[in-house]
């Protein structure tokens, strides 16, 4: 009789890593393989990382990603792994190259020491955060085959979210299950569409489907694993750790399919979902490029107690180091909350202040008003950049999504560092973060690290006396929903004023956010989690006179 041990392997691989990445695939083919499994199922391009980007027009690295996939093959034999396939993901060099582009996304079948089937991506997303129309050459190929008396069909990502295309032909040729390999970044509610994408490609090609998603941080991207097993009929089955690397066993026969490993598969919360996908970005970021410990400024208020926090759930908070530096009007209760913060979490923390610093700059320069205020902050931002130099730490900078969008934030100065872990997410979600990891903390039996004042208090820069966010901007609130419309919905000012905002305000907030980019194009790369992050999703010309 039929019947398969499927192991769904979520793996982490760093891009560029080849070796590293194999010797990844072997070990949890060897975990999984002592847990009964003859098929482990990776996701895409486990071999090389992903987004791969131009690495892949360079002909060597090609060869790279090539040979180890053959080399991956010997060592599976070598380990006495060879009657286990593994399917897993690489490119490959194209028998049609287009332009620059020389390679195709490809999965590969390895059994018995060779590669029995393989397949190529048929759609390459040009969108978002995606430019794969620019690195590969599109395949044609139907990758089916046949092992251990089942049919297996082979499929890769965007080409279960288009139409057309091999997929569309899988029922033709009896498949009973469909292996898509997947490199999904997170957004919020991105699991629900991914599952329904499930859904109708069993439905409509009458398989059962295994859908393997990487996770890990890449830059600025967040693979947050959640893959799915369902049936033909989309009984779902079992879905993968978030955020963590995971095996999932599935027993097949052809027909029915069987859970067989513990997982949880009830859908977490927004709010936990986008606190882990931004500690996994900053984990990851930190740790494959190398740093052992971060540095930041502490303020007292919510966006650095916010990105403090994330850094001590990242890496610990013996490699967090957080600096006070308080201008002459800077409050008490800011310093204080700073300080309690820091003892909240166990992290480093000192006090550099800055106001001769600051005033010796003014003397011999002439400054006030708003240059005078800027300064402060360039001073705290040489103090953490010479701290990052002297010690090797990495600079978090602590700018959130609303004040990026209106550009409240000082260039070379609050907004120096080598990572943004909040860039992505508006004021009003840093709020409801902080909230959030307080009430966890209670549920764990521990002590909620931010200070209540930090969240509570009206935001401000202290830049000058009695200074708050307020003064030159709306209430939050109101802040978030239009740039929700204008940056996120990519609606028009008209269409903003009719929606019931004030005709002033909107104007005044769409031409904050118009004259901004040139900041943001200077800004440091964060974790991605909404569908229109700055950057990677919203390109719009710095030199730009239109109105609308």
């Amino acid at each position: 009789m039929p019947f398969i041990r499927l192991a769904m392997a979520q793996s982490n691989p760093i891009v560029g890593d080849i070796s590293g990445n194999l010797a990844k695939v072997l070990e949890q083919t060897a975990a999984a393989a002592k847990l009964g499994a003859n098929l482990v199922q990776f996701g895409e391009m486990c071999i090389t990382g992903y987004p791969v980007e131009d690495l892949v027009t360079r002909e060597s690295f090609v060869s790279a990603a090539e040979a180890a996939v053959s080399e991956l093959a010997e060592q599976l034999v070598k380990a006495q792994l060879g009657d286990v396939a593994v399917v897993v993901g690489a490119p490959r060099k194209s028998a049609t190259p287009t332009g620059w582009a020389i390679a195709n996304n490809a999965a590969f079948v390895l059994h018995q020491g060779k590669v029995i089937a393989s397949y190529s991506k048929h759609h390459l997303p040009n969108y978002s955060v995606f430019d794969e129309y620019r690195n590969f050459v599109p395949g044609h190929d139907v990758g089916v085959f046949e092992l251990f008396g089942i049919k297996f069909a082979l499929a890769i990502c965007e080409d279960i979210w288009q139409s057309g295309g091999p997929v569309a032909r899988i029922s033709e040729h009896q498949t009973q299950l469909t292996l898509v390999l997947n490199g999904s970044p997170f957004e919020i509610d991105k699991d629900d569409r991914r599952l329904k994408l499930v859904r109708e490609l069993a439905a409509t090609q009458n398989t059962a489907v295994s859908y393997v998603n990487l996770v890990g941080g890449q830059d600025d991207l967040v693979f947050d694993g959640d893959s799915i097993f369902t049936t033909a009929n989309g009984e779902l089955i079992a879905r993968g750790a978030q955020f963590a690397e995971d095996i999932v066993l599935i027993d097949f026969d052809g027909t029915n399919a069987t859970l067989a490993s513990e997982h949880i598969q009830t859908k977490a919360d927004d709010d936990w979902q986008v606190w882990n996908a931004l500690v996994l970005g900053l984990r990851d970021y930190v740790r494959k490029n190398g740093f052992q410990s971060v540095v930041l400024g502490l303020s007292g208020g919510i966006d650095s107690a916010v990105v403090a926090t994330l850094a001590a759930d990242a890496i610990g908070a013996e490699n967090v180091y957080g600096i006070s530096m308080p201008s002459k009007y800077s409050s008490e209760h800011s310093k204080d909350d700073a300080a309690i913060l820091a003892q909240n979490l166990g992290c480093h923390y000192k006090t550099v202040a800055i106001e001769t610093m600051v005033r010796a700059f003014e003397t011999e320069l002439t400054l006030g008003g708003i240059a005078s205020e800027n300064l402060q902050a360039r001073m705290r931002g040489v103090i953490l950049m010479a701290q990052s130099n002297n010690d090797g730490h990495l600079t978090l900078t602590t700018g959130n999504k609303s004040e990026l969008a209106v550009g409240y934030s000082t260039i070379y100065g609050d907004s120096v560092g080598g990572f943004a872990p909040i860039k992505d997410v508006e004021k009003t979600a840093v709020w409801r973060l902080a909230k959030w990891r307080n009430a966890w903390a209670n549920t764990l039996g521990e002590l909620p690290p931010i200070p209540q004042n930090s969240i509570s208090k009206p935001p401000s820069a202290e830049l000058r006396p009695d200074q708050t966010d307020q003064d030159s901007l709306p209430e939050y609130e109101v802040l978030d929903a239009i740039l929700d419309a204008y940056v996120e919905k990519r609606r028009g000012v008209n269409e903003i004023i009719a929606s019931g905002f004030d005709s002033e305000i909107v104007n005044r907030i769409v031409s904050l956010v118009d004259r901004a980019e040139w900041k943001r194009r200077q800004g440091a790369i964060g974790p991605k989690i909404t569908g229109m992050a700055f950057g990677r999703d919203r390109r719009l010309p710095i030199t730009n006179k239109y109105k609308g």
